[in-house]
């Protein structure tokens, strides 16, 4: 689907201009320097109003572009989310604005007068590449970093999401000018022109085989990049877990945008002889929150035919290799029917490695299922696989956590629930490896989308320490030397 005409005026040219538009951000940030902490919070303030006052308008938009996606669950992530992020870096930036002093060495340096700080400096023009399963909030979480620590901003949003893109568009052109805040639309082509510009950094938030690519094109100006990808985030079940807390929270992650979330539970495994109770609690914690599917506006369809023939190979693949398919659809609904392209949740039991969906980021609400009776296998298990987002630990074991906490890497942990770490402002938010690099969020996205110069203030006076430093060197100097090393 392809956005209106109108869309396409305003977008051609930008597409064309790109390289134009981040040379007039920087122009702008050179000649306004370091923005004051009031224009800040007024960008800030600017973006939280166009969230706020749009609302209704971007949860339709979203709706319309997946053809059935709750208003509910868009005003939740991409409405809420962001305004509260923007809320937080509003509320704390003039604190983290101000200089850090830093210890001086050596510290007899210090006494004489001198100084360290580190101040944090705007880097200049952000590039935000933000993908279609919350096609508003990926764009304005970031932007509370970004322009809390100064920096404007050129976003490219995804081309499976053209109404919510082109409204976006159109939102933030009535309030930023294109020096300050702009929005390119289009296709692969001008996403792959977008990661070749000479950004001061660049986000991108999306699949690991595109931010292969997306590094490759930074790298033709040594731009340095935040990766936010995915990856299979495990949920590890331990024997004393309570199974209806743990199956209504995996569950709620599951069936949240039909699973469409990086941060989606990937797979689950549980102590071996409770695997039917996991799939009765699991068929009742759906049941609650989802009576029925198939005319059910809280439940999101898929995002595109493509997407819809993958997750249902996934299927098929895993039933000709011997697993189980526990279909959780408590009306029994024929959802082929349906005008939109649901799947039902589904419950893979018997999965096995060599199944194309323990081997692919699955992005849709089937959830394989696998018994173990030893930890250590569980972790051996995970650490087979390339290094996720995300791990969840359900139990109530100090022991068991700490386990898996120390001997797996993963980009976050949250116990006895899903996703909602990404919740906490106050948590850096980032992958490890194949799964990302760099975070953001509150005081460390700030971080992430500074400059952190160091600036030293050497003694006034040319006496003490500093003539030992400079020849003719004196015995002085070895003693110094040795007292320093100490040998």
């Amino acid at each position: 689907m392809s956005a209106s005409p109108a869309a396409a005026a305003r977008a051609a040219p930008a597409r064309l201009e790109l390289e134009a538009l981040v040379a007039a951000q920087k122009s702008a940030q050179l000649a306004e320097n370091s923005p004051s902490a009031e224009l800040r919070i007024d960008r800030i303030d600017r973006c939280i109003a166009l969230l706020k006052e749009n609302s209704a308008a971007l949860e339709a938009a979203i709706d319309q572009d997946f053809n059935g996606r709750s208003l509910h669950a868009s005003a939740l992530t991409d409405i809420m989310t962001p305004v509260a992020a923007l809320q937080h870096a509003r509320k704390h930036l003039r604190a983290w604005m101000k200089p850090e002093r830093r210890r001086v060495d050596p510290p007899i340096l210090a006494l004489f007068g001198a100084k360290a700080l580190v101040c944090y400096q705007p880097k200049g023009s952000v590039g935000i590449v933000s993908p279609w399963n919350f096609p508003v909030g990926l764009i304005f979480s970031p932007l509370a970093g970004v322009f809390a620590s100064g920096n404007r901003a050129l976003v490219k949003p995804s081309e499976y999401t053209p109404r919510t893109a082109d409204l976006v568009q159109r939102l933030i052109e009535r309030r930023f000018p294109l020096d300050e805040l702009a929005v390119v639309t289009g296709g692969p082509e001008v996403g792959a022109a977008f990661t070749r510009l000479p950004f001061d950094h660049l986000i991108f938030t999306g699949a690991g085989a595109v931010a292969k690519h997306v590094m490759r094109a930074a790298a033709e100006n040594l731009v340095p990049v935040t990766l936010e990808l995915g990856g299979k985030s495990p949920v590890v079940v331990g024997r004393d877990a309570d199974m209806a807390l743990a199956a209504n929270r995996i569950m709620a992650g599951k069936i949240l945008n039909a699973g469409q979330i990086c941060l989606a539970p990937d797979h689950v495994f549980v102590p071996q002889g409770v695997q039917e109770a996991f799939v009765a609690a699991s068929r009742a914690a759906v049941t609650s929150m989802l009576p029925t599917l198939r005319e059910n506006a809280d439940y999101t369809s898929i995002i595109n035919d493509r997407h819809f023939a993958r997750l249902r190979g996934y299927l098929a693949d895993a039933e000709s290799k011997g697993a189980t398919l526990v279909e959780l659809n408590p009306a029994g609904e024929d959802l082929t029917t349906s005008n939109g392209r649901k799947i039902a949740p589904t419950l893979i039991l018997n999965a096995t490695r060599d199944m194309a969906v323990m081997q692919e980021e699955i992005f849709g609400p089937l959830l394989p299922v696998m018994q173990y009776d030893r930890l250590v296998d569980v972790v051996e298990e995970i650490n087979a696989y390339e290094r996720p987002l995300a791990l969840y630990y359900f139990g109530r074991n100090d022991a068991e956590l700490q386990m898996l906490t120390d001997r797996t890497t993963s980009g976050g942990v949250c116990v006895n629930d899903v996703i909602m770490h990404c919740a906490q402002e106050n948590l850096p938010f980032g992958g490890v490896g194949p799964s990302g690099m760099g975070v953001y969020h509150g005081r460390d996205g700030f971080i992430e989308f500074s400059h952190r110069k160091a600036i030293y203030h050497q003694i006034k006076s040319d006496v003490g320490p500093l003539k030992l430093l400079r020849p003719p060197y004196s015995d002085a100097v070895r003693k110094l030397i040795r007292q320093t090393i100490g040998a």
